[in-house]
């Protein structure tokens, strides 16, 4: 597959955990349940907490890996897109406040962008029509979640899938001899969002009052049962359309990034897929659900890590509140 073809091309990676870990035993002395119990129905053994740390803190320590591995200066940031759903505030958005905190005084426009776990995606294929408008903008992307200041730690059924993480690539549409993003591939299934909403209480929809006391509906809600099935046949069938329109198969991608929402959901979607779980990277065990930081982490990650090399071609895709769901194809 000839990196010519896209304009999009990845520069440089970079990814941030906090230190802190809450293992499943930990979790035995706050709620209901066992290290048995999660790790048979999720794959999840341990994630990280940021405690002390805002959204955009986990997103600074990301975006500097990745302008280094770049060789990009902030100063040379045209535009920094920001996918959460736990920013800092509800306005300023965050990737202002990245902004400021990088020192990215010429970026000429900052955004959040808010598709749940699907953001990062949702972010790639935004960067895709930008780089075609504008080759030599240099993009900073960034997913990055603070996932454990939305849940409600009495509930056993989503305080153990989540964790808190960032990661961020910088990207732009100069140079041919990067990474491509060949190709994305969104969709949406807003009739479907009632299966997993965050803040319904806190909102416009359900304002607080000056002295008010949260309620369970301010944190993560999530019906399981039904988002497991859907996420498995969505995102197996979003990766079957984008492999197709793009004339690959199953045997042309060297390198499987799902969102790791679920030990379980990823081998669903394998088994649908019939796609080899030895080529499949999964961080999970070790993370938890990070969100819109899910498979930018993972994709660092795998990097970092030696699973990617030049020559790989990485399919991605991810499935989230909305509902969302988005695939991705890069080249390396």
């Amino acid at each position: 597959m000839p990196k010519s073809n896209s304009r999009t091309h990845i520069l440089g990676l970079g990814h941030f955990v906090p230190g802190p870990v809450l293992t499943n035993h930990d979790l035995e002395q706050m709620v209901d349940t066992t290290d048995e119990w999660i790790t048979i129905r999720t794959g999840i053994k341990e994630r990280r907490i940021a405690r002390g740390l805002a959204c955009s803190d986990l997103a600074l320590e990301a975006s500097k890996q990745a302008l280094a591995s770049a060789s990009v200066h902030p100063e040379d940031l045209t535009h920094i897109l920001l996918a959460t759903f736990t920013g800092d505030y509800n306005n300023p958005n965050t990737a202002c406040v990245l902004q400021d905190k990088l020192g990215a005084v010429n970026c000429q426009m900052a955004m959040d962008i808010s598709a749940g776990c699907s953001g990062f995606v949702y972010g790639l294929e935004t960067v895709r029509g930008m780089t075609h408008l504008d080759p030599e903008a240099n993009i900073l992307l960034v997913g990055s979640e603070v996932c454990t200041s939305r849940l409600n730690f009495q509930d056993r059924n989503t305080c153990v899938l989540f964790g808190d993480g960032a990661g961020a690539a910088v990207i732009s549409g100069s140079d041919p001899e990067n990474p491509a993003v060949v190709d994305s591939l969104l969709k949406s299934e807003g009739s479907m969002g009632h299966l997993l909403p965050v803040g319904r209480e806190g909102g416009s929809f359900a304002p607080l009052e000056l002295g008010q006391t949260v309620s369970e509906d301010y944190f993560v809600r999530m019906n399981g049962r039904e988002l497991f099935r859907l996420g498995v046949r969505g995102m197996a069938d979003l990766c079957s359309r984008i492999l197709e329109r793009n004339g690959l198969g199953i045997g042309d991608v060297d390198l499987f990034i799902p969102h790791q929402a679920n030990l379980r959901i990823i081998e669903g979607v394998a088994k649908k897929m019939q796609f080899p779980m030895e080529r499949i990277y999964v961080n999970v065990n070790r993370y938890g659900n990070t969100s819109a930081a899910s498979v930018i982490l993972a994709l660092s990650e795998a990097r970092a890590g030696g699973y990617i090399q030049e020559g790989t071609t990485v399919l991605m895709v991810a499935f989230g509140a909305g509902l969302t769901l988005g695939a991705s194809i890069v080249q390396f």
